[in-house]
């Protein structure tokens, strides 16, 4: 796989370089404002290389997920202006993803000038499962470049136009973001430090249930929480109130905990309240105690005690999915606690992307106590399954 120093090397100046990038930031839904740059701060190293290097950068990126046409609520335009905000320079927004504006946009483009096309899910084509209808797409972006970068990781599990149709139509190479984030899996997938443990959370164990799969056989241990952990609870018998169960998940479960032993870690206590709320009355109690007309919605202090054992001596970490609902007040405790106590791990800490990387910056943890985090929730989780990823296998060719 050629690297963009690769490219640099070979030199850009004067080159139209269409680069694929993970832009897909949340938004405040009345004021669409940017409540999380992250992923756009991820694309700076790229970006402003090949612009220093004087190419003439046309960027593709998606938002949300539009149906396929243009919406006004799935527009990149906040994306352009923080962009800018961050490169220090402006950013134009074409009116369209490959269209007559793009192309005058990129034809108009200085050397080291860059552009941003608009939200590439306003094409039906770009997600689409037939090759025809996906190449007419690449087609067109392909023609505004003469070479292709992928530096969205985010989306290389993804058998779209932008990530994989381009690629087999331009030279190409992995941008540095790609490159960073395939270099610590594996890390995490070939011969990993020991202790190596894993942090698993979110609401269900049937999505994370093909990594607990791949992983078992490789780590020292694997931590449980969130809400799939209160299927792993009724697994072993315990009742879980009217918390998070996928009944259907139960006799899985028991059959992993069959097979792990003593690797598998569950809670021992968790943050209860009678509704999903902010202002909810809460209490702690025992995982053996959880009342009936309640939900568990945190791991409990205990917990993170437990869990911050387990994690002091490892040599690797990687952690998925928050502890609870940490978006609300009364139950980020157990989220900060095990975040925490992965920052403080004195080896390799990755953080999954998704939910997690968003909990490190909505918590007001510092990023930089990590070894990485992952732009890439989904891509992550498929490359620790063991699957091959579509954007990463057309890089290679």
């Amino acid at each position: 796989m050629r690297s963009l120093d690769d490219l640099l090397a070979e030199g850009v100046s004067g080159r139209r370089v269409l680069v694929r990038t993970d832009l897909n930031v949340p938004l405040d839904k009345q004021t669409r404002a940017i409540t999380d740059d992250g992923r756009i701060r991820a694309s700076l190293p790229t970006l402003q290389a090949l612009r220093d290097a004087g190419a003439r950068v046309v960027v593709a990126a998606h938002l949300g997920r539009p149906k396929g046409a243009p919406d006004p609520q799935y527009s990149l335009a906040p994306v352009a202006g923080r962009l800018g905000e961050l490169l220090g320079t402006g950013v134009p927004l074409a009116a369209d993803v490959a269209g007559d504006d793009a192309r005058a946009k990129a034809d108009a483009l200085g050397d080291g000038d860059l552009l941003l096309l608009e939200n590439v899910r306003f094409e039906a084509a770009e997600t689409s499962k037939d090759d025809t209808e996906r190449g007419g797409l690449a087609d067109r972006l392909a023609a505004l470049a003469d070479v292709y970068v992928d530096d969205a990781f985010g989306a290389v599990h993804r058998k779209h136009a932008s990530v994989y149709d381009v690629a087999q139509r331009l030279p190409h190479v992995a941008g540095r973001l790609v490159a960073a984030e395939l270099d610590v899996l594996t890390r995490l997938t070939t011969d990993p430090e020991r202790p190596y443990v894993v942090v698993l959370g979110g609401s269900k164990v049937s999505d994370k249930l093909a990594v607990i799969e791949a992983l078992l056989p490789k780590v020292d241990r694997l931590l449980v929480g969130g809400g799939m952990c209160f299927t792993f609870l009724a697994a072993q018998g315990l009742g879980v109130g009217r918390s998070l169960l996928e009944a259907d998940q139960v006799d899985t479960c028991r059959r992993l905990l069959a097979e792990a032993g003593e690797r598998i870690v569950l809670p021992v206590d968790v943050v209860v309240a009678p509704e999903f709320s902010a202002d909810a009355e809460t209490g702690v109690v025992p995982v053996e105690e959880i009342p009936d007309g309640q939900m568990g919605l945190d791991v409990g202090p205990r917990t993170v005690e437990a869990f911050g054992r387990e994690l002091a001596g490892a040599r690797t970490v990687f952690w998925n999915g928050p502890m609870g609902v940490f978006e609300l007040a009364p139950f980020q405790a157990g989220t900060r606690g095990v975040a925490r106590a992965v920052a403080a791990v004195d080896g390799l800490s990755v953080v999954g992307g998704g939910d997690s990387a968003a909990a490190v910056r909505v918590l007001g943890l510092d990023e930089a106590a990590y070894g990485h985090i992952s732009t890439g929730g989904g891509a992550s989780l498929e490359y620790l399954e063991g699957r091959e990823l579509p954007g990463l296998a057309v890089l290679a060719d």
